[in-house]
């Protein structure tokens, strides 16, 4: 899922971008081999395609059985007040639009009543009236996005609009313990994509200031205890010793998240940079933690370069699948290292991309033991920033990155903030390095093939005729969850 105009992701749920179906999910193919499959919590890989009820991207076309959720991830849209690129961005063009109407009203009006200009009144009144519906458009934007974007479905269906936080976690468990319940007898899938600790930052009562790292700190430690509620479903329905848990995160802390001088986006320690930045360690460094008791050894700790694309090759093998042999799959089966049958992890590669453009690459000189980062491109941050402040996130290219040349060079091994980067001068082996990695990134792009744009503007932009709606559109309005849940 590509673009060619910036976008990273899909704006809203009533566009016509998605995952596209040649694609060949982990749920498809563990479906195919006799597992149930759900997916509870985000989905943000598209809807529908001509019209709201096609749902050609929906999850269960995608090997899926079952999903209960939100099919987007922006929830800064779905709290008043809370941070929200989309929403700031389209306010002020709605400002700016409503300001050059306006002052086209006066003009016109000055020139009716002056006879300066030739013709009615009409053109001036119809400028006035553009210019009140684009303000009353920008004030009400946030509950409009709200009504668009801000909901629940059960499989194809639209059950709470707009959906109301102070419920959800308790909605979310309470699904993700029945589809386990449901499934014990068998084989299953369970995917659950937490609404933590993404902005806003929305804890229920009994969380709401328990941390001393507040309001981020409040929600990682209502994930906590909602993980702890599936682990603890899992023992009640006797299914621990069968199940394979992995517990990761997408990306590492958002430092441009800040509300005043709060912190909305985590911290990422000693690591540098953050969500969206390419390829320092603080945006792509993430927890992995596995469970399995009786097969997986308690407390072991692994220091091995590893990927969320192992996800893919691994859930498949453990099912007696095989992954797609019609193209190239990054990701590699975790299992030999996490039973520590082998010593080091497959990678000795990997490539870390912002949008279509490659930031940085990291080597795993196995006889060594050493992991070499090198960065072709990094954000342009203003002198003594650590982030793009005042951006949602940084650019990937463009006037707002720098390119290195020569690249700039990190022993992760032994710097794994890259806080010194080395040189020919002080690292004998720079050009050794620089000149490896150089190649297996050619070798790289040799196996890419183009794939279709999704996130462009084509595919991204809001169509009335596809925006999913529990009732008559544009009233869009329902709450089919029940007081009672």
């Amino acid at each position: 899922m590509v673009s060619s105009d910036g976008y990273r992701v899909l704006q809203w749920a009533a566009v016509s971008g998605g995952l596209p179906t040649n694609e060949t999910t982990f749920a498809k193919i563990l479906k195919d081999h006799g597992y149930a499959t759900g997916l509870i919590g985000k989905w943000h890989l598209g809807l529908s395609c001509e019209h709201r009820d096609d749902h050609c991207h929906h999850p269960l076309r995608h090997g899926f059985d079952h999903f209960y959720g939100l099919p987007l991830s922006m929830m800064g849209d779905c709290v008043p007040g809370g941070l929200s690129e989309k929403r700031a961005g389209l306010q002020r063009r709605l400002e700016s639009y409503a300001l050059v109407a306006a002052l086209a009203a006066l003009t016109l009006a000055a020139g009716a009543a002056s006879r300066l200009l030739p013709g009615s009144w009409v053109p001036a009144v119809g400028a006035t009236l553009a210019a009140a519906l684009l303000s009353a458009a920008s004030y009400f934007l946030g509950t409009l996005i709200v009504h668009a974007d801000c909901f629940l479905m059960r499989n194809h269906e639209v059950t709470q609009q707009p959906m109301r936080f102070s419920r959800t976690t308790a909605l979310v468990l309470q699904e993700a313990s029945a589809f386990i319940r449901r499934n014990r007898e068998g084989p299953f899938l369970l995917v659950l994509s937490f609404l933590h600790v993404h902005t806003p930052l929305i804890s229920t009562d009994k969380f709401l200031g328990r941390s001393r790292h507040g309001p981020y700190g409040d929600c990682v430690e209502e994930m906590d205890w909602m993980v702890g509620q599936i682990l603890d479903t899992l023992d009640t329905e006797g299914l621990t010793h069968d199940s394979l848990v992995y517990f990761t995160s997408d990306h590492g802390g958002s430092l441009e998240a800040q509300l005043g001088r709060e912190q909305h986006g985590g911290w990422n320690g000693i690591y540098k940079g953050g969500k969206g930045m390419g390829g320092w360690e603080g945006g792509i460094r993430v927890p992995g933690i596995v469970r399995w008791p009786g097969v997986l050894p308690a407390g072991r700790v692994i220091h091995e370069p590893t990927s969320l694309m192992d996800i893919f090759p691994t859930v498949v093998e453990l099912a007696g699948g095989q992954v797609p042999q019609d193209r190239v799959i990054d990701g590699r089966g975790l299992l030999p290292l996490l039973l520590g049958t082998v010593p080091h992890s497959d990678h000795e590669f990997l490539l870390h991309y912002c949008e279509t453009s490659l930031h940085a690459a990291r080597w795993h000189q196995r006889h060594t033991g050493a992991v070499w980062k090198v960065h072709y491109v990094t954000p342009a941050l203003r002198a003594g920033a650590g982030a793009c402040y005042g951006r949602g996130v940084c650019p990937c290219s463009g006037d707002g990155v720098v390119r290195h040349d020569p690249p700039l060079l990190f022993e992760l091994s032994r710097d794994p903030a890259e806080a010194h980067a080395l040189t020919p001068d002080t690292e004998p082996l720079f050009r050794q390095v620089t000149e490896r990695v150089a190649r297996a990134v050619e070798q790289h792009r040799r196996t890419l093939r183009p794939g279709p744009l999704q996130l462009d503007a084509r595919h991204n932009t809001w169509r009335p005729w596809l925006q999913p709606c529990c009732g008559r559109f544009p009233l869009c309005w329902c709450d089919r969850e029940g007081e009672g849940q």
